[in-house]
């Protein structure tokens, strides 16, 4: 199967709300317990994608989408402005099949190109097949906290993973450049 990346459009809104129904619904990675309606993602779409951050699909040869990925902000106050925090979904029938890898790959290098300098997961559930993707792309642990969530009948901890984009701490960022002002009023 022939898959490839590219930015996600307003078109592909119905894919990405049913993708995120089901992970609501039936997993850990979100702490959401009921799904949000067409127009709450569409608002979410918008407040990411305003600000200039990555939002990718991975894409099926005959259109189907598989998954999505996009970087936000960690928080919102201006010191952290160099900090993106990734989010992946995945269709239930695409898991597995390293697609969640390419997806956050190719956010990896947006975000690098951006001129972002550091990535933190924030991984619901401590799912393990997330942690492992993050250590095989380069994150380190950063820490755990438990009983931070309870979904499904069960308490859920945190896992948090960070790793370092582009030149990472070992040079100041440019204040004026993207994302130096994205804070500026």
């Amino acid at each position: 199967m022939t898959l490839r990346l590219r930015d996600a459009l307003p078109a592909d809104l119905p894919a990405i709300t049913e993708i995120y129904r089901d992970s609501v619904l039936n997993g850990t990675a979100s702490y959401e317990i009921l799904p949000p309606d067409a127009a709450e993602m569409a608002a979410r779409f918008e407040a990411i994608t305003g600000k200039g951050y990555p939002y990718i699909v991975a894409e099926a040869e005959e259109g189907t989408l598989l998954g999505y990925a996009y970087a936000s902000a960690f928080r919102t106050r201006p010191a952290y402005r160099w900090l993106v925090e990734d989010s992946i979904y995945l269709a239930a029938d695409a898991r597995g099949r390293g697609i969640g890898k390419m997806l956050l790959a190719g956010l990896i290098d947006r975000t690098t190109a951006l001129g972002f300098r550091q990535m933190a997961a924030v991984i619901g559930g401590a799912s393990p097949a997330s942690v492992a993707l993050h250590a095989a792309l380069g994150f380190e642990m950063a820490g755990r906290m438990k009983g931070t969530g309870y979904k499904h009948g069960q308490w859920l901890d945190t896992v948090f993973m960070q790793r370092e984009l582009g030149e990472g701490t070992g040079t100041h960022p440019d204040p004026d450049a993207y994302p130096g002002n994205l804070f500026a009023g």
